[in-house]
């Protein structure tokens, strides 16, 4: 990662996330054939909601009947962390239109997110429309076009995660994290360190306690609460 902010240098950014995509989107594809979904109906999913995880709770819940407006609300509470995701990365893009703004927060992933949060450590704290956005692209027809491919071998293949399908989405976001820790000079190491120990523990305390559609929104509060407080104290 370097410097640069534009379209081919966004791609070439975006290519360590695509594996990931690849594996949980054919993923997705397998299971939405399994529960019923033809190839298109896979791909309109795919293009028209985007929001990863979410897709595998609508499916399911279509499969199981539920009424449309809870399919809705699951999958917005699910999704509702890009609200925060989104007023993090807007500060960086003051400089863009309202129209270029509502793009990228429309084709923000988590990858991209993570993505974005790395290369500012690279570019003096400066994003813009033309890298962010072909990040976002690369993530979107990499997710859809691997739906549809899922989808399209959906009756071959019976159990994905025989293959470690769903191990690839976190092997990437270990990637990511590593490669933001070593990248931001701005916070010390120990304390990245000390906030990663205790998102560990907030998350394991929250699947006890927190309904799981709110869990992330909930633990990324207080970790960032708590790392504020920590840093302020003790560095």
């Amino acid at each position: 990662m370097d410097d640069q902010l534009d379209v081919s240098t966004g791609m070439r950014d975006a290519l360590p996330t695509v594996f990931g995509y690849i594996g949980i989107g054919l993923a997705f594809g397998i299971v939405a054939k399994a529960a019923g979904m033809n190839a298109l109906l896979v791909l309109l999913v795919s293009l028209i909601t985007y929001a990863g995880s979410a897709q595998f709770i609508l499916v399911s819940m279509l499969a199981a009947g539920n009424a449309m407006l809870g399919i809705v609300l699951a999958v917005f509470l699910v999704n509702s962390r890009m609200i925060l995701m989104s007023m993090t990365v807007a500060p960086f893009l003051k400089q863009e239109s309202m129209f270029k703004n509502v793009l990228i927060g429309s084709l923000l992933t988590d990858e991209s997110f993570a993505l974005s949060m790395s290369k500012l450590n690279y570019t003096h704290k400066t994003l813009n429309f033309a890298w962010l956005n072909t990040a976002n692209l690369v993530s979107y027809f990499t997710w859809t076009l691997s739906s549809l491919l899922g989808a399209l071998i959906g009756g071959f293949i019976t159990n994905p995660d025989k293959l470690g399908l769903n191990f690839a989405l976190i092997a990437m976001f270990i990637g990511l994290l590593y490669l933001q820790m070593i990248g931001d000079k701005e916070l010390p190491f120990r304390l990245q360190l000390i906030v990663v120990g205790l998102v560990f523990i907030l998350v394991y305390l929250g699947l006890i306690f927190v309904p799981s559609n709110l869990l992330i929104i909930v633990v990324t509060i207080l970790g960032c609460t708590l790392g504020m407080v920590i840093k302020h104290a003790f560095f």
